[in-house]
């Protein structure tokens, strides 16, 4: 997969370089290149933002080195047997990220993504964008940030550990929040008991069958306690008999195909 990132802050996406991302770019699984947008810019100053058509508060990011840019490195990237790039803009006002539109962008061959700043980018950018990309705003939730780097950091690494051979063991993937629709299960490790605190007898009994129940039960206590919004969203048709009797004894009507909170 190759990845092109656009900031005017590069040293922001330092991070990239650490941990499992920046091994995976070490080892060739990851083609992941950093891009000063300054570096696109034709004056003397590297201006790239402007004050706002209409009037308002704040600046606004210039079109024509975005253009250059963008321009710049889907011409880089053509490599990838003639499919389109995604693009993707962090925006609050984008589709929110999940972990299902993770898996599905770690699918691509080629994601670009362009770190606004200040009031944003030129709209006529993302316009003209869409004849080259595949144009796609996407928020991390429902706040501002002061720019699109930080949660281009946190949308790399969550598609970027999905590409195979990223995560060493890809198990773990299968068993992690949000990978089922579900928050994930809680964990211990040794010792077994500490500060007067015990690992549940469950998870020492070596009776897998039985494990394997209680992590199921936990991950419903949990969901339905911290986001019961993720429950309603659930196919029914995919829970089994015991995660029914769960649910109704937390609370909940579950139908043929439906999980309902009982009033």
């Amino acid at each position: 997969m190759r990845i092109d990132v656009v900031s005017i802050f590069p040293e922001y996406l330092a991070a990239l370089d650490l941990s499992l991302i920046g091994k995976a770019r070490q080892d060739g699984l990851l083609d992941l290149n950093v891009h000063d947008l300054r570096d696109f810019t034709t004056d003397r100053h590297r201006t790239v933002d402007d004050t706002p058509y209409g009037g308002g508060a704040g600046m606004v990011m210039k079109a024509e080195p975005w253009a250059q840019a963008l321009a710049s490195v889907a011409g880089a990237g053509n490599d990838d047997g003639g499919k389109r790039p995604v693009l993707i803009v962090p925006s609050p006002a984008g589709a929110v990220f999940t972990q299902a539109m993770a898996y599905e962008l770690a699918e691509e061959q080629h994601l670009v993504f362009a770190c606004g700043r200040y009031e944003g980018i030129d709209e006529r950018v993302l316009e003209w964008a869409g004849e080259r990309f595949d144009v796609r705003p996407v928020s991390l939730g429902d706040y501002v940030l002061n720019g699109g780097e930080v949660a281009v950091l946190a949308m790399v690494e969550a598609i970027g550990r999905l590409v195979p051979g990223v995560v060493g063991n890809p198990e773990s993937l299968v068993e992690e929040s949000h990978s089922d629709g579900l928050l994930e299960y809680p964990v211990y490790t040794k010792p077994s008991s500490w500060r007067d605190r015990n690992v549940p007898d469950i998870l020492l009994s070596g009776n897998h069958g039985k494990i394997a129940q209680w992590r199921r039960d936990q991950q419903l206590q949990r969901t339905a306690a911290r986001r019961p919004d993720l429950l309603e969203k659930i196919d029914a048709q995919q829970l089994s008999k015991a995660d029914r009797a769960a649910l109704q004894a937390l609370g909940y009507e579950v139908t043929a195909d439906r999980v309902l909170r009982r009033p």
